[in-house]
């Protein structure tokens, strides 16, 4: 008996049949509904013989363009998953009160909102910035590609594999309670034995390694791949905000990975870093993470800060106010970001000094930011305003975010912060920057560059239902919540005993909602306007009249971007060739050098992933074997020198002359 015990724990460690849910009726239903949706998804790209096509034209690309494409489409794939989490906690606080129990027990209910957080910001909202910044950085400098093509591949199936351990965790075991930044010592072996700690850990190992590279890639392309001319202070707004954050993830990143080794070796070997015994602090952790943590929001904000701009300079036909001041905003900001970690807990005890250090640090990075608002109204401010489709998420930015950013500054205060801290206002003010500044963001960058990544317009009409149904919803479930913490109720709380709380969680129930329609009208406006692309289509390469080099090629663009390399004389670049004449040459052209599809960032993703999977479930020799694994691929694809082809110039003519086509049937 106990021969056979070892053998089994020996193949499978801590897996067996117990770690699937199947005694958890929520968990039963949801992975029937994502088994039925995935088979179907299979079974569709089977019938239609498409396996082919998507390994080599997607899966294997290096073109920054199409991992741009994938990394949005993870993003709004994991909105899903993280939205459904935010939706039942919502309904479970407004049932949740007095005699009634609601529908989730503690422990689920603790894992769903330590996913609900940890889905949203590294595998929704990380992937859908750096889907931005991947596709459209390399078009506004007048680049080819980026620095390190097959890296951008790499990293992309990094963060695929990271997503995928923690989708994993839904049906195989169970995912961490111990909140989205696993404080310690409850992320301890001691607290959390379990395996849902591991699979955060694992998870968000393999994610940040793809993070950490593609920021690395992304600095590297600004400074060493801009177009002849465009000098630093040429670059578009949305390039400096590129630079800025990324600046940040290279040296942020790399706190989190130490930090994440660490709890592990508290779990698996140990160790007494984080406990509260045995030399351990665990306000240790707390700083390491929040190092990492505070500037992340702005590893977040700052792209779409630059999306803002863009959006607002294209719209109001002018030249953005206050280039200069809007580029050292920026570099201020993700300077002084480094310095404001500590204001997430003034309450732990380090005295009057070091909180008076860190709430003004806290109040003075609000300068750059609100110099960036005024900028905007100013951009406004007699220009041609036209409200479309973009536009309209800027105008419900603003407010939001400006109010968001206020309850900031009044929680930079220390005594204030003694009062809502660990409240429900604290939960408010955090989604109120991170959907009012981010989400909108993106959101306005999908509607701003849709066009130019797939050759038609999204349909405005669900385009404006949905921003309503967002902006709505957004104030209908985070005022409440605004008043409920000044009444001082506690976050992360399962269950409420006082039944005066309930009206307030009922309409944020409702509110959530309401965001629901609005996340759906968006998949609706992609379907629509998929059907209708045809009397949405864009022969320009230029809808909306813009301003920056990339509206200067086809919609979609070529493989290589340009034929020619443009030369750049003067901010607003496309702006400026246009106002001087600018005409599209029509010959001449050579062949191009190009970077090959490579399946070395699949294997090697994909070794990753089993390796974090052996190591959550102590399956050594699988962990053994896949890290060899991992070694070798690596290895074999140093001594592939078959990486680059050349773009024929019979090539470059025909989609050249497509290009004059296109712009002939829409002239």
């Amino acid at each position: 008996m106990f021969a056979h015990f070892d053998i089994k724990q020996l193949i499978f460690g801590r897996l067996s049949l117990e770690a699937i849910p199947y005694h958890e009726p929520i968990l039963v239903a949801t992975f029937a509904v994502v088994a039925l949706a995935g088979i179907a998804l299979l079974g569709a790209v089977t019938w239609f013989g498409k396996w082919d096509y998507l390994w080599r034209e997607w899966f294997t690309t290096i073109d920054h363009k199409r991992i741009g494409i994938m990394y949005v489409i993870l993003a709004i794939v994991m909105l899903l998953r993280g939205f459904a989490d935010a939706l039942m906690m919502l309904v479970q606080k407004a049932l949740s009160v007095g005699a009634s129990e609601g529908y989730l027990p503690p422990h689920h209910y603790d894992q769903i909102f330590t996913a609900h957080g940890t889905i949203m910001i590294f595998f929704m909202a990380m992937p859908f910035v750096t889907g931005m910044m991947n596709y459209i950085m390399p078009l506004q400098i007048g680049a080819r590609d980026v620095a390190f093509p097959f890296l951008n591949n790499f990293s992309f199936w990094m963060t695929v594999g990271g997503a995928t351990l923690t989708m994993l965790s839904l049906f195989v075991g169970e995912f961490s309670r111990a909140t989205w930044l696993a404080y310690a010592p409850l992320s301890g072996a001691a607290y959390s034995p379990g395996v849902g700690v591991d699979y955060y850990i694992w998870g968000l190992q393999v994610a940040g390694v793809g993070t950490t590279l593609s920021g690395i890639n992304l600095i590297a392309t600004v400074i060493k791949m801009r177009a002849p001319g465009m000098t630093l202070m040429k670059m578009p707004v949305f390039c400096w905000t590129t630079l800025a954050s990324n600046a940040l993830i290279v040296t942020i990143f790399p706190v989190l990975t130490a930090t994440l080794a660490l709890l592990a070796l508290d779990r698996y070997v140990g160790t007494h870093f984080f406990t509260n015994d045995f030399g351990g602090n665990s306000m240790l952790y707390m700083n390491l993470i929040w190092i990492w943590g505070h500037p992340e929001v702005y590893v977040l904000v700052l792209p779409a800060f630059g999306i803002y701009s863009e959006v607002v300079s294209t719209f109001c036909s002018k030249r953005l106010f206050g280039y200069t001041s809007m580029v050292y905003a920026t570099a201020v900001i993700a300077l002084v970001s480094w310095l404001v970690w500590l204001h997430h807990f003034f309450t732990m005890g380090a005295g009057p000094n070091v909180n008076s250090f860190f709430g003004i640090a806290s109040m003075i990075i609000a300068i750059p930011t609100g110099a960036k608002v005024f900028n905007w109204l100013f951009t406004m401010y007699r220009g041609r305003i036209r409200f479309e489709g973009p536009f309209i998420w800027v105008m419900g930015f603003i407010p939001t975010f400006v109010i968001g950013g206020l309850t900031g500054v009044l929680l930079a205060v220390p005594p204030a912060d003694f009062v809502v801290h660990n409240s429900l206002f604290l939960v408010a003010h955090f989604h109120n920057v991170i959907i009012g500044g981010v989400v909108f963001g993106l959101l306005a960058g999908v509607q701003y560059w849709f066009p130019k990544a797939f050759g038609y317009k999204l349909d405005p009409f669900w385009g404006k239902v949905s921003f309503w149904c967002w902006l709505s919803g957004f104030w209908t479930v985070f005022l409440p919540l605004y008043v409920l913490g000044l009444m001082g109720v506690t976050r992360r709380t399962q269950h409420f005993d006082d039944p005066s709380v309930q009206p307030y969680l009922t309409i944020a129930a409702i509110g959530v909602c309401v965001i629901m329609v609005g996340i759906l009208t968006f998949v609706l406006q992609l379907i629509v306007s998929y059907f209708r692309r045809e009397q949405l289509r864009d022969f320009t390469g230029d809808p909306w009249g813009g301003r920056t080099l990339e509206w200067s090629t086809s919609s979609p663009p070529p493989p290589y971007n340009f034929a020619f390399t443009p030369v750049v004389h003067d901010l607003d670049a496309w702006w400026d060739m246009k106002r001087r004449g600018y005409e599209r040459p029509l010959g001449g052209f050579r062949p191009i050098h190009m970077p090959k599809n490579t399946g070395a960032g699949v294997v090697l993703a994909g070794l990753s992933t089993v390796l974090g999977f052996a190591l959550i479930w102590y399956i050594w020799w699988l962990a053994a074997l896949s890290f060899a694994g991992l070694i070798a691929a690596a290895i074999t694809h140093t001594f592939d020198y078959n990486r680059d082809f050349y773009i024929s110039a019979e090539d470059v003519v025909r989609l050249e002359n497509q290009r004059t086509a296109q712009l002939a049937a829409g002239a």
